[in-house]
């Protein structure tokens, strides 16, 4: 009979993986027309902030095909202010353009890998609202 041992050395070595990841959440986005093709985007997010080491640092819009359009950098922690909303105004969407993609950024973990994806013709959908 095969049996395995767990040594102390290897059970030590498992407790030292880093603990996954806390991303940043967007809650909610809300896109205002300012103008032809121009938009301010508001974005609502929510992360774990626990200081300048690690805290949500930017979101950006992207295209359908995963083109930045415009970035929001975040320039302090939140700590006690979670969640919140932050607006990027000014942003050029492409004429024709159906999609755009919304990301968020951790100063510690990078681009979350959950995008928030908005139809353009559609005035609402599942965590975005649209105002023409």
């Amino acid at each position: 009979m095969l049996t395995q041992r767990l040594t102390l050395g290897a059970l030590l070595g498992l407790l030292a993986l880093p603990a996954p990841a806390d991303e940043v959440d967007i809650l909610e986005a809300q896109l205002h027309a300012a103008g032809p093709n121009q938009w301010r985007v508001s974005v609502t997010v929510e992360h774990p902030d626990t200081g300048w080491e690690h805290y949500a640092d930017a979101w950006r819009v992207l295209d359908a095909d995963g083109n930045v359009l415009g970035e929001r950098i975040l320039h302090h922690p939140h700590v006690d202010e979670q969640p919140f909303t932050r607006s990027l105004r000014r942003l050029s969407i492409p004429e024709g353009a159906r999609f755009v993609q919304i990301e968020a950024h951790c100063s510690q973990d990078g681009w979350s890998h959950r995008r928030l994806r908005i139809d353009l013709e559609q005035d609402r959908g599942e965590g975005y609202r649209i105002h023409r």
